[in-house]
């Protein structure tokens, strides 16, 4: 086994059968209406909720997912029971010491033996299963940052902190919202849960299948028409799901056979669907778990969150949705047959309903509901919707399988977040990040773009084979300290790093996006990350554009925002145009380099640098115009 497998793989998915099978999605359907209750209606704490959820969420993942990639994928290893009976045995300590828990103070009342051994005991659970569901790779990530917490004073120059002791550790870990138990794991037991839930819903009474009719119908017959349709649906669908790679298994599933078929090759193929997807967990008003996060770990409201993305995300779609229909002319790839094609009125006709979740959500957002009320709302308006048709309608069964494979969907997120919180906890006693940010400044010097650069590239690094979530909470706690000290507002700021940790799902070696893609269009991933960022080259330049220009953020007069888009767009433009190097024929180097440069100076949004950027573009496609009229 090569170290990259090694430090990826995770643990098969289980699908037992039988009364076990039963039992354990019966187990994950009452968790799902647990945590619905409990994040919409219950006035639980916040520290006894994330630790009920974490418990029952450790109890299904070792049950439901094997100790390594060649596990049964049956049957419950009988080692997995008493893992997963001790999960339960740390929740329901932890519940029944919840009033005391509450009412301690941190660091000066004693933590007594049982308290030390249950919260060790959590924490060694949390990390088995942080490497069943992540990897091992980011299980050595946080299994180092605590090493660090317990070790670190022995340390000399800037990295070395005080001395923490085991049971100060354990306090912090534990016993308070500061740790295992904070920000991150707080948000999946809530809004990530019901948007979850809400994606679920939305999926099982057809509503992926509109999405994917209605890209069909408005690009189907166009010339690179499945590309196309993969592009448009694979946004639809990622603003729904919030993770690039489950939006790849979903939609790739669909579009990258029928692109094959057409005759695009297997690493396009997938590089396309990749690109699109990876782009739908920035696309509002779901987005993704990871913008939850930034609300609440930022204090911005999230409606204000999604309102600041629109902009950048169809900025982000504007560059691959030109350069897929380039390459499709350059190579005269066709669309669908005609006959295979849905009208746009009969498509509406019968799913154009499956559109009012999403205004209701919107609706719910903009009126100053909490995400959490916003998603019920967008569920029971999918479950209205639903109702109207028969073809449509839940009935009891479906119910019970939606509530469990919402569970399950789940598992891996608790796992992502329960690492996030304990790299955070030690972050934050450690007082790792302000020397993270000062090792910054000291490579990158005062150079504004030379910090964002480094910023960026940190971001995806601390990203590789990680859920958007874990990596952007990393990016928020070691890097946004960057952008605090060069001056950035936090929304450009965060939402910079929040872009860039969604950019690492695409980016190689790791690519998890691409990995998801090479299995269903029998591709290298290293070959389909690369055709991936090549398609997506133009979206690395969208947050520089909207950190140097907060226009792009809604963050301006109504001239300034249509100006600065223009501009941004056009040079995205140009770089598709550059990259691709065809426009009706093939462009000469110097003509490709001339685009290059017109697009820096679009990006800059100063209106004498804009003439000289639409000069140089004139003088770099005049050429295309005159072969044109000659012929």
């Amino acid at each position: 086994m090569s170290l990259f497998n090694l430090a990826f793989d995770t643990g098969a998915r289980r699908q037992p059968t039988g009364g076990v099978g039963t039992g354990i999605k019966a187990f994950a359907a009452l968790t799902a209406v647990w945590t619905v209750h409990a994040a919409a209606f219950s006035r639980q704490d916040a520290l006894s909720l994330t630790v009920t959820f974490l418990a029952l969420m450790l109890v299904l993942t070792f049950l439901m997912i094997g100790a390594g990639p060649g596990a049964d994928r049956e049957k419950v290893a009988w080692y997995d029971w008493p893992l997963s009976l001790a999960a339960g045995a740390c929740g329901a300590y932890f519940m029944t010491r919840a009033d005391a828990i509450a009412e301690r103070i941190t660091l000066l009342d004693v933590l007594s033996p049982a308290d030390q051994g249950f919260s060790i005991l959590l924490i060694l659970l949390s990390l088995e299963a942080i490497r069943r569901t992540v990897g091992l790779g980011l299980t050595a990530i946080v299994i180092g940052f605590i090493a660090y917490n317990l070790f670190g004073h022995l340390l000399e120059g800037p990295l070395a902190h005080g001395v923490i002791t085991t049971s100060h550790f354990l306090d912090i870990m534990a016993f308070t919202t500061d740790g295992l138990f904070g920000v991150p794991l707080r948000v999946a037991a809530t809004y990530a849960f019901l948007f979850v839930l809400f994606g679920t819903v939305l999926a099982k009474t057809g509503g992926g299948d509109f999405f994917f009719n209605l890209a069909a119908s408005l690009t189907g017959r166009a010339r690179g028409g499945p590309a196309k349709i993969a592009v448009i649906s694979s946004g639809l669908y990622g603003t729904i799901s919030g993770s690039p790679t489950s939006d790849v298994v979903t939609t790739g599933a669909v579009t990258i056979p029928m692109m094959k078929r057409l005759g695009y090759s297997p690493g396009f193929a997938g590089a396309v669907e990749v690109s699109a997807s990876t782009g739908g967990s920035l696309l509002p008003p779901v987005m993704g778990a990871a913008a939850f996060i930034m609300a609440e770990y930022t204090g911005i409201d999230y409606v204000d969150i999604a309102l600041a993305g629109i902009i950048p995300a169809i900025l982000y779609y504007v560059p691959i949705y030109l350069q897929v229909h380039l390459r499709a002319v350059r190579e005269d790839l066709g669309g669908l047959d005609t006959d295979k094609v849905p009208r746009v009125l009969e498509t509406l006709r019968d799913g154009g309903l499956f559109l009012v979740p999403l205004v209701v959500i919107s609706w719910a957002l903009i009126e100053g509901y909490t995400p959490t009320y916003a998603a019920l709302y967008g569920t029971v308006a999918v479950v209205i919707v639903s109702s109207l048709r028969r073809a449509t309608r839940l009935t009891p069964r479906l119910v019970f399988d939606i509530l469990a494979e919402t569970c399950l969907r789940m598992v891996a997120v608790a796992g992502a977040c329960a690492a996030a919180g304990l790299v955070i906890g030690g972050i934050t006693m450690t007082g790792l990040a302000s020397k993270f940010s000062h090792l910054v400044f000291l490579l990158s010097g005062t150079n504004e773009f030379m910090s964002l650069t480094l910023a960026a590239g940190l971001t995806i690094l601390l990203g590789l084979g990680m859920p958007t979530p874990s990596a952007y909470i990393l990016a928020a706690v070691l890097v946004a300290p960057v952008m605090g000290d060069l001056g950035i507002a936090p929304m450009a700021g965060h939402l910079f790093l929040l872009y860039f940790a969604v950019m690492s799902a695409l980016t190689p070696p790791v690519a998890v996006a691409a990995y998801a893609a090479s299995a269903i269009a029998d591709e290298n991933p290293l070959t389909i990350a690369a055709g991936a960022v090549r398609i997506a080259i133009a979206a690395f330049l969208v947050p520089f554009c909207f950190v140097f220009n907060q226009a792009l953020l809604l963050n301006g007069t109504p001239l300034e925002i249509a100006f600065a888009t223009l501009s941004a767009a056009l040079g995205l433009v140009a770089v598709a145009i550059a990259i691709e190097g065809f426009l009706r024929r093939p462009l000469a180097m110097p003509a490709r380099l001339m685009l290059t440069v017109a697009a820096l100076l679009f990006l800059f949004v100063e209106p004498w640098m804009f003439l000289v950027a639409l000069g140089l573009c004139a003088v770099a496609l005049f050429p295309q115009r005159r072969v044109t009229a000659e012929a």
